[in-house]
């Protein structure tokens, strides 16, 4: 007798939870197409073989979504099936077509309102409040903003007492112009100093971290305070240089 109601719920609860998830998936960085085809593939255990899956493992905290939708999908399709069995076992004659016209009407109107512009829009709006609220979400991709992997890196340098960068300021330093970013110093006597300012003096014993071309942040870390030191800069500016001209050329080419 509760069979079909059951069924019905199990379904609600499905969808309720892969639109929780396409949202979970959405603030992590995912646009709202990729994020929804993601959390369906996972939740059904079907199609999570795209290239595009690579950017969902590859995130800690999209895993974790990933994870706890497919354990929950597995769950829900035994439900679905044992209620089935339950639903329509030993029923004949009218009883069961009234069963399973009662089971279309209920799915239909599921799917109707899974499919109602206005019921997409309050969801997303209260699910997404409370997963901002009751969760720590990764809100950016940090390794696709990046383009980490595309030759670009972030590391770690220590600055050691010969090293070219030792007591001198960032502005003297000029790593701008060689296409590194220091993104934060962790600094020997203690402390952390984040997005440093140009008059900031890097002193032995500090840990940077910076973000650049993976070459020449290793040619970098190498790199000591001799005149060759100053030449290896030279050079890395001018590369970059030429390199920011053969853009702005192909940019202007029709």
């Amino acid at each position: 007798m509760f069979a079909i109601p059951i069924l019905l719920a199990t379904i609600m609860f499905s969808l309720l939870v892969v639109r929780v998830a396409t949202e979970a998936l959405v603030l992590t960085g995912l646009s709202r197409d990729l994020a929804r085809f993601e959390a369906r593939s996972a939740f059904t255990g079907t199609g999570f073989t795209t290239p595009d899956s690579a950017v969902v493992i590859n995130n800690p905290v999209r895993r974790r979504v990933i994870m706890t939708l497919m354990l929950l999908g597995n769950a829900g399709i035994v439900t679905v099936m044992s209620a089935l069995v339950v639903g329509f076992d030993k029923v004949t004659g009218i009883g069961f077509v009234e069963r399973l016209a009662g089971l279309f009407v209920g799915i239909f109107a599921l799917w109707a309102i899974a499919h109602s512009k206005w019921v997409d829009r309050q969801l997303s709006k209260y699910i997404t409040k409370a997963l901002k609220r009751f969760t720590r979400l990764d809100i950016n991709d940090y390794v696709g903003l990046l383009r980490l992997g595309n030759d670009f890196t972030v590391a770690q340098m220590f600055v050691n007492d010969d090293n070219w960068m030792a007591n001198k300021t960032l502005m003297e330093l000029r790593l701008s112009d060689e296409g590194v970013l220091v993104l934060g110093i962790e600094r020997s006597q203690g402390g952390y100093q984040g997005a440093p300012k140009g008059q900031t003096m890097l002193c032995p014993g500090d840990n940077l971290l910076v973000y650049g071309p993976h070459g020449i942040l290793e040619e970098l870390d190498k790199r000591r305070a001799t005149p060759e030191g100053e030449q290896k800069h030279k050079e890395a500016v001018d590369k970059q240089l030429a390199a920011k001209q053969s853009e702005t050329q192909e940019s202007q080419d029709p």
